[in-house]
């Protein structure tokens, strides 16, 4: 059996993808007023939007290290010859130390983990591009670097509503002060060395929209790349993005559109889109 791939739910594959290419997803947690549940097992897009705006207090955490642990021994006993973990960056989650601590458990020989620098489909892609080298019969060496290879190479740009759930969450740092709260002011961020860190502001959400697909198609280069679009109860929206970038993207013939859940969508808040641009490798 080639090597195993494992994820977490931050990289919010579409439905049926992680099982066709035999990715196994660890959840992470989720509360909501105290009641813990799991990252799209237990809540779903649609009930984290309706109590972001209700206005109840959601939180999320990593899963526990025994968790990991069992999911290893599992894929392990089942004929794994060894496991590629790969996760969310480490400055915005627990996520990849508990993942740490379980291969340190049964054996960092048999288990490799892999900080992504990145989260969402950058994430996302990464798990993917590491599952089809797997899949070729490439040894645990070669599948970790083509995780790494794609997670480095992959850019994420997003547009929020208000910074005020990452602010809360402590997952934005200096951006908040740098952008400030202007009146009608959109923020574009991105993800840098494993941070979400500011790029610039744009005025309404219109122009926030067609700055993403230009800074997608300044990313692309004209090249080969994947796609993907990220939101939180903004199907409509989500939709013209990513016609827009098939449009606009030379040789895209399909973008990605992922709801995000819980782990990722409570820091974010409603009506967040975002676009994933990886380069196709070799």
């Amino acid at each position: 059996m080639p090597i195993a791939v494992v994820t977490d739910s931050t990289a919010y594959l579409p439905e049926g993808v992680a099982d066709r290419h035999a990715i196994r997803v660890i959840p992470l947690l989720v509360r909501v007023d105290g009641r813990e549940g799991r990252d799209g097992i237990d809540m779903g897009p649609v009930q984290l939007a309706q109590a972001l705006q209700e206005r109840r207090m959601v939180t999320t955490s990593r899963p526990n290290p025994a968790e990991f642990a069992a999911a290893y021994q599992r894929t392990l006993d089942g004929g794994a010859d060894g496991i590629l973990s790969v996760h969310l960056s480490r400055d915005l989650s627990g996520t990849w130390e508990s993942a740490r601590l379980a291969a340190e458990e049964c054996g960092p020989d048999l288990v490799r983990v892999v900080d992504s620098r990145t989260t969402g489909m950058g994430l996302g892609f990464a798990a993917l591009r590491a599952a089809a080298v797997a899949a070729a019969g490439a040894g645990g060496a070669e599948v970790e670097a083509a995780a790494v290879r794609a997670a480095s190479t992959t850019t994420s740009f997003f547009m929020v509503e208000t910074l005020e759930y990452l602010r809360r969450g402590g997952r934005i740092g200096a951006a908040a002060a740098l952008l400030g709260t202007a009146l009608a002011m959109k923020p574009i961020l991105h993800v840098r060395d494993g941070q979400i860190v500011p790029l610039e502001k744009v005025r309404t959400t219109g122009r926030a929209l067609g700055r993403l697909v230009d800074l997608a198609v300044g990313e692309a280069a004209g090249g080969p790349v994947d796609l993907a679009v990220h939101h939180l109860g903004a199907p409509e929206r989500a939709a013209e993005l990513a016609e827009r970038l098939t449009e606009r993207v030379p040789g895209t013939r399909e973008c990605v559109i992922a709801e995000l859940g819980a782990a990722i969508g409570a820091h974010t808040g409603p009506g967040v889109l975002g676009v994933v641009v990886a380069p196709k490798t070799p």
